[in-house]
């Protein structure tokens, strides 16, 4: 009789580790949106190794859209691949910013920035809240920050593996 509860603790301990190692372990690369100066994640979206996204806002002076490309590199880190915007001014880069600097189509481009970075510090817009991330093969998927975070709130963009439990209890960013 012993021995049957010897057994059912051990295969009981057994699941119990299983299943922690399957919650807790994180196996799933993620954008994640950390609120500012805390682990605490405001929301997240799926993404794997040479994924690119985008992050637009509406410049607040200039009241003209500016595009900065990102590509997810291998070490977690996040490369700025390219910014586009209409017009030189405040908070515009001008000069080529280590990249190439080309106008076509009516703006101007910073290709080839080749800029990395571990994280990505932002803030959504206050006084024009039109930030979008837009993601997917052919920039197909397109969200507003606003329907996500406050307007003015403050947060760190990171390339981290989440948990299962992570995965399931944040706010998975989807179209």
């Amino acid at each position: 009789m012993q021995i049957l509860y010897k057994k059912r603790f051990i295969i009981s301990l057994l699941l119990l580790i299983i299943l922690s190692l399957l919650f807790f372990v994180p196996f799933r690369t993620a954008l994640v949106f950390y609120k500012e100066n805390t682990n605490q994640i405001e929301a997240f979206l799926p993404v794997e190794e040479g994924d690119s996204f985008q992050i637009i806002f509406t410049h607040s002076i200039h009241l003209t859209d500016v595009v900065e490309i990102y590509e997810v590199l291998p070490e977690h880190t996040i490369r700025q691949n390219e910014i586009i915007y209409e017009q030189y001014g405040i908070g515009m880069p001008s000069n080529d910013e280590g990249g190439t600097l080309v106008y076509e189509d009516d703006k101007i481009h910073i290709k080839d920035m080749n800029r990395v970075f571990p994280y990505i510090n932002l803030r959504n817009g206050k006084t024009v809240p039109r930030h979008r991330l837009v993601w997917g093969d052919q920039a197909e998927h397109l969200v507003w920050f606003k329907e996500y975070f406050e307007p003015g709130a403050r947060f760190t963009i990171k390339v981290d593996r989440l948990s299962l439990w992570q995965f399931l209890k944040g706010v998975n960013i989807h179209e």
